[in-house]
């Protein structure tokens, strides 16, 4: 007995060994794939794009209104913005299945949605290089096109790696600013656990503010202390925009080093937060921008 020990001993070896080289998505809890998908609506923008991606395009019936990526999409009706959703607006386009996107609500649409007749799959998000594969993958499984999803997981996985090399030499990572809005001169800013903080990190940056997650609105004792190098800002006008004399005279932002080198960074909003398809031109798109010459090699 003793005997046949040491084959059990090799087996098992073997079989632990196979389980931590398996791909890590192989443990994932990926979506079975909708009955019917031929009247698909998408909730979030990177969700839309990610269709699109797959060539999976022609299910589509409707998206919500940060689903503007590519500009075909802007062609199907809009139910409305995906955290102010309301369950008439998303089922009056009689869907026959539903992609949401973690985050999407009120959370009394959801439960409504949820209790619905119609299939809902929400896809979760983090904001980082897996959680963008993750979300490929899971639409992929949703609409029955895994071999379609792991080729542009994979594709996209390169990309994002060449990209994130881009910063390998940075010695002194830039401290960078997001401001997400500056209505009425009140900062509203970017703290940890969010798509500002997430992309910043992988262009090679230093988020300037982690005391806290989400976005909260800043005092100006606060900027001034996290010393910003650069403010990043999305690409738009409006109240929540401001124009560059404006932000750099700004009282917390005055003496911070940004101002005085006035760096200032605007990117597409749905381009740099979306974490979808195109975040790996996002991050070299930043990197460059921070580091000029040293990222653009």
């Amino acid at each position: 007995m003793l005997a046949n020990l040491k084959p059990l001993r090799l087996l098992g070896a073997l079989m632990a060994a196979a389980f931590l080289a398996a791909p890590a998505h192989a443990a994932e809890d990926l979506p079975q794939p909708f009955e019917d998908a031929s009247r698909l609506v998408s909730i979030g923008g990177s969700l839309t794009e990610i269709v699109y991606a797959l060539g999976e395009e022609e299910h589509l019936v409707a998206r919500d209104s940060t689903g503007t990526f590519p500009p075909e999409a802007q062609d199907l009706p809009d139910v409305g913005y995906m955290r102010a959703l309301s369950p008439e607006g998303v089922l009056s386009v009689t869907p026959s299945a539903i992609l949401a996107l973690e985050g999407s609500g009120p959370p009394e649409t959801m439960d409504v949605l949820t209790k619905a007749s119609v299939p809902l799959v929400v896809v979760p998000e983090t904001f980082d290089r897996q959680g963008i594969l993750r979300k490929i993958r899971f639409v992929g499984a949703a609409l029955g096109e895994t071999v379609k999803a792991e080729e542009l997981a994979d594709t996209v996985a390169r990309d994002i790696d060449a990209a994130e090399r881009l910063t390998d030499g940075v010695t002194e990572p830039k401290r960078v600013l997001f401001i997400l809005s500056m209505q009425g001169g009140r900062i509203m800013a970017s703290g940890k656990d969010t798509a500002a903080d997430g992309i910043i990190a992988m262009a090679g940056g230093v988020n300037a503010i982690r005391e806290f997650s989400g976005y909260k609105q800043v005092s100006e004792e606060a900027v001034a202390e996290a010393q910003p190098d650069v403010i990043l800002m999305m690409d738009r006008g409006g109240d929540h925009g401001a124009a560059d004399e404006e932000l750099f005279s700004h009282p917390a932002i005055a003496p911070t080093p940004a101002a005085r080198d006035k760096a200032i960074v605007r990117m597409d909003g749905g381009y740099l937060l979306g974490f979808g398809p195109r975040t790996a031109g996002a991050v070299r798109d930043l990197a460059a921008a921070l580091y000029g010459q040293l990222a653009a090699n």
